[in-house]
Order: C-alpha cells, then structure tokens, then sequence
C-alpha cells in the first residue's frame, strides 16, 4: 500500500478559507485521522485526497502518482485515483441488493462478470455478510448497512481507503463494536486508511496517528498518546478528553519546575514544564480530571501540590465517580473511586501531572466552562 503526502494544501471558498498550508505525510499501512470539531477543515481534506473537491493551492502524491499539483495544473479525477470511499451516510442505492451494490464499481471498472461474482463474494466476507448479498438496504440493520458499504468500498481493492465519520449514524454499543471491528479488519487488510471523525474516543482507539484540526489548521500529529498526555497547544488539550484550565502567573522558575500562584484561590503550585517562563507571565495550567487526587481538608502527607476546594455535585459513572469542585469562583472537574465525598477538600497532583501554557488565551469552549460561575 502507498504513502500519502499532502504539501501545503489549501482550500477557498470564495472569500472564506476552509484550509491553510496543511502538510502532512501517511505512511505506507497507516490508520491516520483527522480529528476536530465541525467546520474544522477536516472532511474538506478528506474530499481533496478523494477527488472531490479541488484545491485552491497544494500537491497531493500517493505513492508515485500524483493526484493533484495545482503549480503544474495536474488534477485526477476520482475515478482515477483508485480510493475506496466510505461517506457518513453509506450511500447505497436503496433499490439494489447487497450483491448489486458492490457490482456497480466494477461494473464501471470494466470488470468480467465471474470476476466480480468472486470479488464481492470475498469482499462480503471480509466484512461477515457474504449470506446477506440478495438483500436490500431496507432489510439490514445499521450495523450491517455500514459494513455494506465498507465491502463496496474495498471490492475493487484500492490502494487507499478514505472513511468520512463512518459510524456516527450507529447507536453508542454498537458504535463501540463496530469501532473494534474495524480496527481488526484494517490490520488484517494491512490497508492505508484516512479517518475523518469528531469523536475523540474513536480517534484514541483507531489511530495509528493522529492529527488535531481546528480553524482549517493541523495543531498537532502525533500518537494516541502523544495527543492524549502531551497536547501541544490549550486547544489541544480541551478538545481531546475532558482538562481543567487554571490561570494563574510565574512567580519563580527552577531547574525543570515552575512555580505558579494562581489566580482562583491563590494557591500557588508547581508545574514540571521543559521551557522556562518569565517570572511575571500569565500562564495557564492544564490538568485532566483523573490526575487530581481528593484528599481530606488538612491535606496529604508528602503532596507537592494541594488546593483548597469544596464538593458541589456528584455523578455516579459506573467505573467511578464525577465530582465537580469550587476552587474559588469557578468550576473544577475531579474523577474519583471513593464514594460520599462532600464539603472541603483538597486537591493534590504531582507537577509532571499539569500541562503549562505560556499563551493565556484558551479556547471559547474552555473559556466557557473556566468562567461558570457558581
């Protein structure tokens, strides 16, 4: 299977900018996806790779082939490009049966009639359907019509498999089935996949990479991980998993650690961070909820870090508890094991465990929540 590259990569639409300059390379065999909120850019790069849409500025290469060089004036057609596409709406034409529905790709790629019987029969296998081929969209499940549309997606054996949010139209349980499912086929088939999705849970559970849009911009590529423990950016760090963002100012840096006083509660703590700031600069610290111990009012024996903070509400979320704390005037989230915590408590977390941020700006949904009052 051959590598993707996109180079400076941009797209208008009359005088709005849907991309700016994205870049990025996908290996040979690669489960990589573009992940960010709707209107972000990502479907947009999705439909340039596929064909579908034409870009303003850029080059595209798979392999050795180019798709699009918009200097040169090269543009292939989707046809062309030999990508199987799965949209988010499956696109199976209703009146067709199972077996018809993967026919009519190769039926335009001129291929032999017991050549197709043979494809579709593997295709259908692959995905578990192969006894379902006479019926009729109707007559499936959603589950089923998804898994249609990934055989006709693959009948034809593409050399890139391009998924525009392909499970969204599922409910939660079999979302997570079908999640599994697809990450066990796509190591089977060893093929390179583009995902397109606004769910981070997807993202962390199918990636190989993953890439972080926001504005028609890549933030950040990296692992699961590498996105997850170590955001690049505050915007980042919010849209991936849920993250607490406490403003506060430098007020000494040592060797490797950064000692904040922040601005809700005046508690002044310690970050772990590899860049030093300025003794005076506005930061934010970023910390996820399942970092941050409660410990009783008096504190904890040994904890570096402690922040005076009184329960609000609990959530009961099966494998532990939600809590939501006041640290001053606003809002902090806390998950916990231990049951029946209420009144004063404290926080505790270790320095490496908080993200530091130089840039104080966050982003308008973090914003929100950091200013709820309470």
């Amino acid at each position: 299977m051959p590598d993707v590259s996109v180079q400076q990569l941009s797209k208008t639409f009359g005088t709005t900018s849907v991309l700016e300059q994205v870049d990025f390379t996908i290996g040979d065999g690669e489960f990589f996806t573009l992940l960010g909120p709707s209107g972000c850019g990502k479907s947009t790069t999705l439909n340039c790779i596929a064909g579908l849409e034409r870009p303003t500025s850029g080059r595209i290469t798979v392999g050795d082939t180019t798709f699009v060089d918009v200097d040169r004036k090269v543009f292939l057609s989707p046809e062309e490009r030999n990508l199987g596409m799965v949209f988010q709406s499956y696109a199976l034409w209703p009146h067709m049966t199972v077996a018809a529905n993967l026919a009519m790709p190769l039926k335009i790629r001129k291929v032999g009639r017991d050549e197709q019987a043979r494809r579709i029969t593997e295709a259908l296998d692959k995905v578990g359907l192969a006894q379902l081929q006479d019926r009729i969209p109707h007559q499936l499940s959603g589950g089923q019509q998804q898994r249609v549309a990934l055989a006709r997606a693959l009948v034809y054996s593409p050399g890139v498999l391009l998924l525009d949010e392909p499970l969204s139209n599922l409910d939660a349980k079999l979302r997570e089935q079908a999640r599994a499912w697809l990450k066990r086929l796509q190591e089977d088939l060893g093929i390179t996949t583009v995902y397109v999705t606004h769910d981070q849970d997807e993202a962390l559970a199918l990636s190989d990479r993953i890439a972080v849009m926001s504005g028609g911009d890549m933030l950040q590529i990296g692992s699961p991980h590498e996105i997850y423990e170590q955001p690049a950016a505050a915007a980042v760090a919010a849209f991936v998993g849920r993250c607490n963002f406490l403003r506060g100012r430098v007020e000494a840096c040592g060797s490797g650690t950064t000692t904040i006083r922040l601005a809700d509660g005046g508690d002044v703590v310690r970050v772990a961070a590899a860049t030093p700031a300025p003794v005076g600069q506005d930061v934010t610290v970023a910390i996820r909820p399942e970092k941050l111990e409660v410990v009783p009012a008096d504190g904890a024996a040994g904890a570096v870090n402690l922040l005076g903070t009184q329960i609000l509400t609990r959530s009961y979320v099966g494998s532990h508890y939600e809590y939501d704390v006041r640290l001053g005037d606003h809002v902090v989230q806390v998950e916990s094991t231990r049951d029946g915590l209420s009144g004063r408590v404290c926080l505790a977390f270790a320095p490496e465990a908080a993200l530091l941020y130089l840039d104080a700006a966050l982003p308008a949904d973090a914003e929100d929540l950091l200013t709820l009052q309470v």
